[in-house]
């Protein structure tokens, strides 16, 4: 009998969340996972052809050359006094100025000592030059801005054509008004979206709730800190395996997270109690991701909490929100106890049609793999799937996403130590940490290809955002990764497998402009199986680690000739379908109308592939 998340399963591990008790890892594993969890679990309808030995794709980090010289400084660089110096920030893949091309926004921050007038480290805005190269533009955007940067989003709240951008602070946030010329203006207190100074915000995402066309914000709230007040190492004192660090988040005031209300005025109202934010289980949020994990129709929001059980805000469909992660099974780990969440991704990586979620979680644990098992619900798969290898590791940015375009998602893992000073500690792998990546072996389980996947994953570095998209419009999918102190990174996808691929951009019209919050099917008939691969996916706002990803969609389809079949279903209800797509192109679909533009692009002459 196959097995579903029972209500027995979802009381013993609410019950063993609210007590002392702990059992045995493999007792409590024998309760918590599915009963066929040992065996291989095979896609319906797929015949699971082993993927080939050598994974055919390489990442090489290739930002100085590209021109992205902005180093990122946050906090002291041996020595923190307050969390507030760890947390790091947040990168985007953002195509601003819609000529097709990502560009780049890095988020930047702060010292405790301050800086000399002129010399404050400013968020960056690198456009893409379409060569390989991208040219700093930050000033002329007037975009220069200073401060504890954290995380960013995208997306066009007052549906103009073009997407805005949002950047959380400790301190006051900035939204910044596309103005569709190249430049911004700074809307934040005219759009009632100013905070107080004290707020420490993190991960945010659009989204059209209420699904009334125009996207509404949310925004994680870590701790509610003091500078003036705070707790210094000595005073706990604080320490990590016999080390002083900085102290928290246990015993620190938990923040509150935000949801505004777009008022479709370009205003918005905070809607935070009204809709339920404030009665959610756990706080210390910090990723935030977006989807619509019940497939009803209507954006659900997942929060990865630091230290308590994560959170799930299930979309009631009324513009009021009910916390659901500890009953539907994504709230704590296999063994029923809360973890340091940081970052969040979700995709169907057995394409059984529901979405599973990929969560980062602190050194000493494993990151944690929620399978979707349908009506909402999960299993935690992260043992049986093969994600438990590695305990020491300090994951942050993180995404399912598909290297090789074998239509099969894979996980990206970027690591780094939270504390500098455990930089000589032998017990542990070092502040700066490699990558870890694990391909999608199509039967429900990942293996570790870390070591055959180049210098950009294996080289060590103090990891914190990183966002996903094919800057170079190759038809394959790279990664920019932010850095505590140092500069970002920009690990170029190369990849000589010849997979065939597709990129949707949707327009809304009904529903809001940038289609935030649009479910796409894409049905192919590759020549190895016997039935139709069906993938999903969804524009989305945020995600990762307080990042925000390329809003195109992208679907790896093999070695299938075309795209079947392409169904958006839109927020507003309206379902688009398309037959017979021609692949390897970036395909731009209005909503009701279809497609009305196509782009082939040609590969960077510029661009030197390397495979080592």
């Amino acid at each position: 009998m196959p097995f579903h998340l029972s209500s027995s399963r979802r009381t013993f591990l609410k019950s063993l969340s609210h007590s002392a008790l702990v059992l045995p890892l493999e007792k409590v594993l024998a309760l918590a996972r599915p009963l066929r969890s040992s065996q291989s679990v095979t896609a319906p309808g797929h015949s699971s052809p082993p993927p080939p030995k050598e994974i055919g794709v390489s990442f090489l980090n290739v930002a100085r050359e590209s021109g992205l010289n902005a180093k990122t400084i946050f906090g002291g660089e041996h020595k923190n006094k307050y969390l507030l110096e760890t947390t790091g920030c947040g990168v985007a893949f953002y195509d601003y100025d819609n000529d097709d091309w990502l560009d780049i926004f890095l988020v930047n921050g702060w010292r405790l000592d301050g800086f000399p007038k002129g010399q404050e480290p400013i968020s960056h805005l690198f456009k893409n030059n379409r060569d390989g190269t991208f040219t700093d533009v930050t000033e002329k955007a007037g975009l220069i801005h200073s401060g504890w940067g954290q995380g960013v989003c995208v997306g066009d709240y007052d549906n103009d054509g073009f997407d805005d951008l949002f950047v959380t602070y400790f301190g006051k946030n900035v939204l910044y008004h596309n103005n569709g010329n190249g430049t911004f203006s700074d809307v934040t207190e005219k759009a009632g979206l100013a905070t107080n100074g004290k707020r420490w915000n993190t991960g945010c995402a659009f989204l059209d709730y209420d699904r009334d066309s125009h996207l509404d914000l949310f925004v994680a709230n870590y701790i509610d800190m003091d500078l003036a007040t705070a707790p210094v190492p000595q005073s706990g004192p604080c320490n990590y395996k016999g080390v002083l660090v900085a102290c928290g988040p246990p015993g620190l005031q938990g923040g509150r997270n935000i949801l505004f209300h777009n008022n479709g005025d370009g205003t918005f109202s905070d809607v935070s109690e009204r809709a339920g934010i404030y009665q959610a289980n756990g706080t210390y949020g910090l990723g935030v991701l977006t989807a619509d994990f019940n497939n009803d129709g209507w954006p659900d929001i997942y929060v990865a909490n630091d230290s308590t059980a994560s959170a799930l805000y299930e979309n009631r469909r009324n513009g009021t929100f009910s916390d659901v992660a500890m009953e539907t099974g994504c709230a704590l780990s296999a063994d029923g106890k809360p973890q340091a969440g940081m970052g969040v991704s979700a995709a169907d990586y057995d394409l059984d049609g529901n979405l599973d979620i990929v969560k980062t979680n602190f050194a000493g644990d494993t990151p944690s793999l929620y399978h979707g098992i349908g009506r909402g619900n999960f299993e935690d798969a992260t043992f049986s799937a093969g994600l438990a290898k590695h305990t020491q590791f300090l994951g942050w940015g993180c995404g399912f996403f598909d290297m090789d375009n074998d239509g099969w998602p894979d996980i990206l893992i970027c690591n780094g130590h939270v504390y500098p000073e455990v930089a000589d500690l032998r017990s542990e792998a070092g502040y700066a940490q490699q990558k870890i990546l694990y391909r999608n072996m199509r039967n429900g389980h990942f293996e570790d290809v870390s070591s055959q996947a180049g210098s950009g994953i294996m080289v060590p570095v103090a990891s914190r955002g990183a966002a996903f998209g094919d800057f170079d419009n190759d038809g394959d999918i790279d990664v920019v990764v932010n850095t505590v102190n140092d500069f970002a990174q920009l690990l170029r996808c190369d990849s000589r497998l010849e997979n065939n691929w597709l990129k949707i951009k949707t327009i809304g019209t009904k529903s809001n402009r940038s289609g935030i919050g649009a479910r796409l099917r894409c049905v192919t008939h590759p020549p190895a199986e016997a039935k139709p691969h069906q993938q999903i996916d969804e524009v989305r706002s945020g995600g990762s680690y307080i990042s925000q990803n390329d809003l195109r969609v992208h679907f790896g389809i093999g070695k299938a000739e075309k795209v079947e079949l392409l169904e958006i279903r839109w927020p507003s209800g309206t379902v688009d379908t398309l037959k017979d797509v021609s692949p390897n192109q970036l395909i731009v679909v209005k909503e009701g109308t279809g497609i009305v533009r196509a782009v082939k692009f040609e590969r960077l002459k510029s661009a030197k592939k390397s495979y080592g």
